[in-house]
């Protein structure tokens, strides 16, 4: 036996032995050229066992057999890479076939796996050929040959090879972007009977946290790449679970959506029963509990959960931007000494109302004045506002900012802002063109209105025929609610619909309209935002809508760059009561202030909000305690946890609140103010 025969019959074994082994064998990204200038470049120079000028080892049969099946590997229990030149020391190769191996099957290795190896033949290469020479005689010439095992043998390659592709990509993508926790939440409400269907996916999601516990322990992406490669058996279901109804529940958990509208959207949308009852409401996990009750011991932060209504009591002087005299009367410090008096004024310059910035409004007329009056419009029903303070005043903050204080909305949100609504809904609200449609505020409006854009001519019109479907456009309806009591239950129920690519979207004018599918005895309206430009415009529609009534908001005109709203939707001066004040009526305002998060100067820990505390106006909502948004880092950890205790540390009423109207720095709005000091004076103070 040549010591090549020798060789090749080293290499067939190899194959062998690891095709016995392993029900997947495969093949790295290594270019086929580079193979065989490897393996010829890797022969010590003038090496040749024949007398001919040829080699044995350089012949066409064996170059083919290096390119087809040189870069073929297996994946060992370490999740590293074995090559089909591994291991030949046992076959007692001669010292130049041993470093021939060794170049290439470190080349193989140093590129990451392409694809599975199947083939349709039965064998790559040639073992044996015959030469008969010019005197007669015949030489035996041996190369590089592998027989192939039938289940290595496919007809339909392309399907099959893409099929176990993707597995590989989709199992990679879940294991990565799903979080550990969205899987024990899961799992929670599954053990809780608390999701529809969720006991068929039980098994799937336990063996999915195990793949995903070994998963995150490998220490380097070419490992976690072959871990996901050799899992590709494992079954479609397990493999490809992202792309699963459950898959979709754990990746809006992961993204941060709220776990109620993601259990809804599941439910509906994902799992599509005519009628479906959840039989019990979300619970948490006695290990998730008894972790979020360690941390607040380790901060020494439980006396700071029970939670109450702020006073005006609770208010230091350097946190307020204006104090009529009986609210100054009652905080620390003398309030009167922090304003500047008596400043030059120009009456003729406020002659008629004026608009203002709110820095304007802050920094050169409030030190001015000694009475202020709001004017709550219908449109401010969202910005109604309290502060929220400890019981016990001395325990540390639970928030990322230095005090314990913090505000609730009306409808108990942390922001006043349509786009929070629209995002826990699961909605997208950072594209460049974004309109919104919000109703049932008070739960009193189950009525099914849908928001419609019909695109310039020849343009899409997007609406519930065809949500969460992407159009050419970049357009796209994301958020469509049905039954908003049952959909969204104690909560405005929205829709959205957004566009994420101007150099997509077509020139022309945008109609932007609101219909009323299905009437169902709703009479409280709705509202409606647009926003571009880090613009958001605002409307207001409480009149009863009936049905298939069609109200137009707005048309928005897109010249390539830049957006130009023509707004149609008239106003209304209907008068309603909030929070015990009248709408379309003034109200004295006793404390103007910025919100907790900028108190005593600090800057930059989340938005900035102007807060009008209004004499007579008491929340009657029992705001939850604290928001997760609010919360330290250290304490997300067991967010889901948090986010249940928010809601049970209820804020119980109180005559002696903070409540008022707050606005946002970073939503576009506005309010009509009636000034009294050295001059009297109407203004619209803008955000």
């Amino acid at each position: 036996m040549t010591q090549f025969h020798l060789f090749a019959e080293s290499i067939k074994k190899n194959f062998q032995k690891m095709s016995s082994e392993n029900s997947f064998l495969f093949k790295t990204d290594t270019p086929k050229d580079e193979l065989w200038e490897t393996y010829l470049k890797s022969f010590p120079p003038g090496f040749n066992n024949l007398y001919r000028e040829r080699t044995e080892h350089d012949c066409s049969v064996c170059r083919q057999f290096i390119k087809n099946a040189g870069n073929i590997v297996t994946i060992n229990e370490n999740f590293k890479l074995i090559s089909i030149w591994d291991d030949l020391l046992n076959h007692r190769l001669p010292g130049e076939y041993e470093i021939v191996a060794d170049e290439l099957s470190k080349l193989v290795k140093s590129a990451p796996i392409s694809e599975v190896f199947l083939t349709q033949e039965k064998k790559i290469g040639t073992e044996f050929n015959f030469e008969e020479l010019d005197d007669g005689s015949v030489i035996k010439y041996h190369h590089f040959c592998i027989h192939i095992p039938d289940n290595f043998q496919m007809n339909n390659l392309n399907y099959e090879k893409g099929q176990y592709r993707d597995n590989k990509n989709v199992l990679e993508r879940s294991l990565e972007l799903i979080t550990p926790d969205a899987v024990e939440t899961v799992l929670d409400l599954i053990n809780q009977k608390s999701l529809y269907k969720g006991e068929e996916w039980e098994g799937v999601l336990r063996k999915f946290q195990n793949l995903q516990k070994e998963f995150n322990k490998l220490n380097s992406v070419s490992k976690k790449q072959n871990f996901c490669w050799s899992h590709i058996g494992s079954g479609g279901t397990l493999t490809r679970i992202r792309n699963k109804s459950i898959g979709v529940l754990l990746t809006d958990i992961s993204e941060g959506m709220e776990l109620e509208p993601a259990v809804q959207r599941y439910e509906k949308e994902i799992v599509p029963p005519h009628n479906y009852k959840r039989p019990k409401l979300f619970k948490y996990s006695k290990k998730q509990i008894e972790d979020a009750e360690k941390q607040i011991e380790k901060m020494g932060a439980k006396r700071s959960l029970p939670r109450r209504h702020a006073s005006i009591d609770d208010i230091t002087v350097n946190n307020i931007i204006f104090a009529n005299k009986d609210s100054a009367k009652r905080m620390s410090g003398d309030v009167f000494s922090e304003m500047k008096e008596d400043l030059a004024v120009n009456p003729k310059k406020f002659s008629r109302i004026d608009e203002v910035t709110i820095e304007d409004f802050v920094n050169n007329i409030i030190p001015n004045v000694k009475n202020i009056e709001v004017l709550f419009e219908n449109n401010h029903k969202p910005n109604l506002v309290s502060v929220i303070g400890p019981k016990n005043t001395d325990a540390p903050t639970l928030f990322k900012w230095n005090n314990p204080f913090c505000l609730a909305y009306t409808g108990n949100m942390a922001d006043s802002s349509m786009k929070n609504l629209v995002k826990q809904a699961g909605g997208n609200t950072d594209g460049i063109f974004r309109f919104s449609i919000q109703w049932n505020d008070n739960q009193d409006n189950n009525n099914d209105f849908d928001a419609h854009c019909v695109e310039p001519s020849g343009g899409a019109h997007i609406y519930y025929p065809n949500k969460r479907v992407v159009h050419p456009s970049s357009g796209m309806l994301d958020v469509d609610v049905i039954q908003p009591k049952q959909e969204l239950p104690n909560r405005p129920a929205v829709e959205n619909i957004i566009y994420t690519d101007g150099n997509k979207m077509p020139k022309g004018n945008y109609r932007l309209y609101v219909n009323v599918y299905s009437y169902r005895g709703g009479d409280s309206g709705f509202s409606a935002e647009i926003e571009f430009g880090g613009q958001i415009y605002s409307f207001n529609y409480n009149k009863p809508v009936r049905q298939d009534e069609r109200i137009e908001i707005a048309q928005v005109h897109f010249d390539g760059e830049e957006f130009k709203i023509s707004k149609t939707l008239d106003s209304t001066v209907s008068t309603k009561e909030y929070w015990g004040i009248n709408t379309n009526q003034f109200h004295p305002v006793s404390v103007v202030m910025y919100s907790p998060n900028y108190w005593d100067e600090q800057q930059g820990i989340g938005h900035k909000h102007y807060l009008f505390i209004i004499n007579g106006c008491q929340n009657d909502e029992n705001p939850n305690g604290f928001f997760n948004e609010f919360l330290k880092e250290e304490l997300m950890k067991q967010k889901r946890v948090f986010e249940i205790l928010g809601n049970k540390m209820k804020v119980e009423y109180s005559d002696d609140q903070l409540s008022g109207l707050g606005f946002s720095s970073t939503k576009r709005n506005s309010i009509i103010c009636k000034l009294e000091g050295s001059f009297n004076r109407t203004v619209k103070v803008l955000f």
